[in-house]
C-alpha cells in the first residue's frame, strides 16, 4: 500500500514539475525570467489563476483555450507534464528508494530526464540546445560519480567509467563536428553526449548514441515524408531519447545483448 501511495506522489509530483518544465520551453529561447515572472496567457499576458495552473486537468476543464481571450492553447502542455509525471513513475518502480544511495540516484535521473525533455522540445522548435540545460546535466553528472564513487567505497573503476563516458562519443563527435565544419552534427549535440556520457558512463553512452541513431534514421525520414518538415535534423531529440532509454533501461539491453550473442 506504502509503495502504490509513494508511485502516485512521485507521478503528481512530476506532473506539477511538467508544468514548470512549459515555462521553460517558452521563456529560455527568448531569455525571460523562468522563476520571478509570474505565469501568464502568452497571448493576452493575463496572469493566470491558481486553477488555471493545475497540471492536466486545468488544460481539460479549459478544453484547451485561455480563460481571458480565448486562444487555443497548444497541446504540447498536457503532454509535457502527463510524460514528465509517466517518466518519474519509471524511474522510481526501477530505481527505488530503499536506500539514501538509491533515492538520489533516482532523484537525479528524474531531474535529468526532465532537462531532456526541455531541450528536445526548444530543440526541435529553434534547432538549438541551450547552455544553461548542459550546464544542469553536467552538474548531474558530477552530482552521480560522487554519490557512486562512496558508494563503492572510492573506487577507481567509477572515475575511469563514467570519465570515459565524457569523452568516447563525444570526443568522436567533436572531430565530425570541425571535419564537416558543423554540417554534420551541431556543437549543442557534442557537448549533450559529453555531459550525458558522464551520467551515464561509456557503455551506457555508446548505447544512448546508437539508440539516437536508429530512431533518427527511421523517425526523421516519416517525419520529411508525412509533414514536409525541412532535412534539417534537430537530432538532440532523439540523442536524448536515447539517454533516457540508456537510463531507464540501459544494462537490462546490454545484459540481454551479451546473453543473446555472446554466451
Amino acid at each position: 500500500m506504502i509503495d502504490y501511495f509513494v508511485y502516485v506522489t512521485v507521478i503528481l509530483f512530476g506532473t506539477m514539475i511538467g508544468s514548470f518544465l512549459n515555462v521553460c520551453i517558452y521563456r529560455i529561447p527568448k531569455e525571460e525570467d523562468i522563476v520571478v515572472e509570474p505565469s501568464h496567457c502568452m497571448n493576452c499576458k493575463t496572469r493566470l489563476k491558481w486553477y488555471e495552473l493545475v497540471p492536466i486537468f486545468s488544460y481539460l476543464v479549459l478544453r484547451g483555450r485561455c480563460r481571458t481571450c480565448k486562444i487555443k492553447l497548444s497541446v504540447q502542455y498536457p503532454i509535457v507534464e502527463a510524460l514528465n509525471g509517466i517518466m518519474y513513475g519509471l524511474v522510481f518502480c526501477i530505481f527505488g528508494w530503499d536506500s539514501v544511495y538509491t533515492l538520489l540516484l533516482s532523484i537525479i535521473y528524474c531531474l535529468t530526464i526532465s532537462a531532456l525533455i526541455v531541450l528536445s522540445v526548444i530543440d526541435l522548435k529553434t534547432q538549438l540546445i541551450p547552455l544553461g540545460i548542459i550546464i544542469f546535466i553536467l552538474v548531474m553528472g558530477l552530482a552521480t560519480v560522487i554519490i557512486k564513487f562512496v558508494e563503492s567505497g572510492r573506487s577507481m573503476d567509477v572515475l575511469l567509467t563514467h570519465g570515459l563516458g565524457f569523452f568516447l562519443v563525444s570526443l568522436f563527435l567533436l572531430l565530425l563536428f570541425y571535419a564537416t565544419n558543423g554540417g554534420a552534427i551541431g556543437g549543442g549535440d557534442v557537448q549533450l553526449m559529453a555531459v550525458a556520457g558522464l551520467l551515464l558512463g561509456w557503455k551506457l553512452i555508446i548505447l544512448a548514441f546508437l539508440i539516437g541513431c536508429i530512431l533518427a534514421a527511421i523517425i526523421h525520414p516519416i517525419k520529411m515524408r508525412i509533414q514536409d518538415v525541412s532535412r534539417v535534423l534537430a537530432f538532440g531529440p532523439y540523442l536524448s531519447l536515447g539517454i533516457a532509454i540508456a537510463i531507464l533501461f540501459g544494462k537490462q539491453i546490454i545484459g540481454w545483448y551479451i546473453d543473446t550473442f555472446f554466451i
